[in-house]
C-alpha cells in the first residue's frame, strides 16, 4: 500500500506484522496452564499413604476421595456416604470391567474406608485400585 506524503514524495506502509510479542503471550499462557494444571486435577485434599509400590495411574478414571473429616467425593464433589452404589452405577457402564481408584486420606480410620469400599462392592464394581504415593527411600535400604 503506498500514500503520498505532504511534500510529495510517495512513500510505502510498513505491512509486516511484529509476531514476537505473540510469542511472547502465548509461551507466558502455557507456562501458567502448565503450572495451575496439576492443582486443577485433584481440588480434594487428601494425604494418601506411601508405600514402596506405586502403579502410575495413566488415564482418567473415576476417583472416591475421603478427606480427614470423613467427607466422601466421587470426583470433585461431595456425595452422601449412603448414595455411592447408586451413583456408582448411574455413572459406570461396565462394573466388571471399569476400574474405580479410592484415595483415602492415611488418618482416616479403617472403618470408614471400610464402609466406602462395601458401598462400591454394592454396586457392582469389582476393579477397586487404592491410591498411594511412592515411599522416597534414602539410598539402598533393606
Amino acid at each position: 500500500m503506498a500514500f503520498t506524503a505532504a511534500n510529495g514524495r510517495t512513500q510505502t506502509s510498513l505491512s509486516e506484522i511484529n509476531i514476537t510479542p505473540l510469542v511472547d503471550v502465548v509461551l507466558v499462557l502455557l507456562i501458567i496452564f502448565m503450572v495451575t494444571a496439576p492443582v486443577l486435577q485433584s481440588g480434594i485434599e487428601v494425604n494418601v499413604p506411601k508405600t514402596r509400590t506405586v502403579k502410575e495411574i495413566t488415564e482418567e478414571r473415576l476417583v472416591l476421595s475421603i478427606d480427614k473429616q470423613q467427607r466422601v467425593f466421587l470426583g470433585n464433589s461431595p456425595i452422601n456416604i449412603n448414595e455411592i452404589a447408586t451413583q456408582l452405577r448411574a455413572k459406570i457402564r461396565d462394573p466388571q470391567h471399569q476400574p474405580i481408584f479410592i484415595r483415602a486420606d492415611e488418618d482416616v480410620p479403617f472403618g470408614a474406608f471400610a464402609t466406602v469400599m462395601d458401598s462400591v462392592k454394592q454396586s457392582g464394581i469389582t476393579n477397586v485400585s487404592i491410591v498411594t504415593q511412592p515411599l522416597v527411600s534414602h539410598g539402598n535400604q533393606r
